[in-house]
């Protein structure tokens, strides 16, 4: 048990059996604690109704305490049936029936995006999805991007890993003028093998990994930046979308997900295919040289971003509630 912003948060065991002789022993051991650990919290609490969000072994465990205390299941999809790195869903039979029976089960089904919610619809038999957007908080970034032209900076940022893309946007970096350089927020695999690619392109000089950073320090790099960059081959929503229209920075987006739902392509931000690298290239550069077109630009994404505060969400959230309980 320990506090986050205030809330007592209680951390569950959630142990799941895989073919490994190992894997199910370890399980069998498991399992006394893991029952306690459950029904304690059950019986110390007492929930009115079950809310997963992101559904992963967790959601087993909640689907199975549903079905044995007759409680309302509220189940959240936030992209992980696609977006999981080691593609769990694909490579465990147990997480996908699960997740299919926890969809026939829940009284709400709801997705961060359309995308989402198509995916819970065609591949896990899900019946009507709600979409309620992810939101971001929106403290007032100062932004300190240079009146010139010496040096502007693209920013992206998110997990180092193939899904996210950011080979491609180094691959539209080589037309990019000669004093923009590319900044990468974040950490993952995949950093070794962009930073090859890089360098055999010749711009390794003009691409910076910068790691790991904080989500304040996060915001405040793209508020420094001139454009905000989210290639990804696959998204599910986009938070970084949001945190660079709060950052008050021009932004490029993916068309494949989650941001196509949030922006609208030349007023708040331009949607590109990042597949068509030259294409990325060429929105990247028009917002470089266009200073007043990205102001335009940054200027609708501060508008469009109070749209999807966390307030908003937790009212989607609250109404969810109600409708549940007084559906009993």
């Amino acid at each position: 048990m320990q506090e986050v912003d205030g809330i007592r948060v209680r951390y569950l065991p959630t142990p799941l059996p895989a073919r490994k002789l190992s894997s199910l022993s370890s399980l069998v051991v498991q399992a006394p604690a893991t029952g306690t650990a459950w029904f304690e919290a059950w019986r110390a609490f007492r929930p009115d109704l079950l809310h997963v969000q992101c559904f992963g072994p967790n959601g087993t465990y909640a689907l199975g305490l549903a079905l044995l205390s007759r409680r309302s299941l509220v189940l959240s999809s936030h992209g992980e049936t696609f977006m999981d790195d080691h593609d769990i869903f694909e490579r465990s039979a147990l997480q996908r029936r699960a997740l299919a029976m926890a969809c026939g089960r829940a009284e709400v089904v709801t997705g961060c995006s359309t995308m989402v919610a198509q995916d819970l619809q065609q591949r896990f038999g899900a019946g009507e999805v709600q979409v309620v957007p992810n939101g971001v908080v929106l403290d007032p970034v100062a932004s300190s991007r240079p009146a010139t032209q010496e040096e502007q900076v693209v920013l992206a940022a998110g997990r180092v890993v193939e899904k996210k893309g950011f080979d491609l946007l180094i691959r539209a970096a080589q037309a990019f003028p000669p004093h923009a350089r590319v900044q990468i927020v974040g950490e993952g695999p995949g950093q070794k093998g962009l930073e090859k690619l890089a360098t055999e392109l010749g711009i390794r000089s003009r691409i910076d990994f910068l790691g790991r950073k904080d989500a304040g320090e996060v915001q405040r790099l793209m508020a420094k930046a001139d454009v905000v960059v989210v290639p990804s081959r696959v998204e599910a929503f986009g938070i970084v979308v949001l945190e660079a229209w709060a950052s008050g920075t021009p932004l490029v987006a993916t068309t494949r997900g989650g941001p196509a739902d949030l922006v609208t392509d030349g007023v708040d931000g331009r949607l590109v295919d990042p597949e068509d690298t030259t294409a990325l290239a060429r929105a990247v550069v028009q917002l470089l040289s266009d200073r007043e077109k990205s102001r335009r630009m940054a200027t609708r994404g501060l508008e469009t971003v109070r749209r999807f505060t966390w307030d908003r969400v937790v009212d989607a959230y609250m109404q969810i509630y109600g409708s549940v309980q007084s559906g009993r």
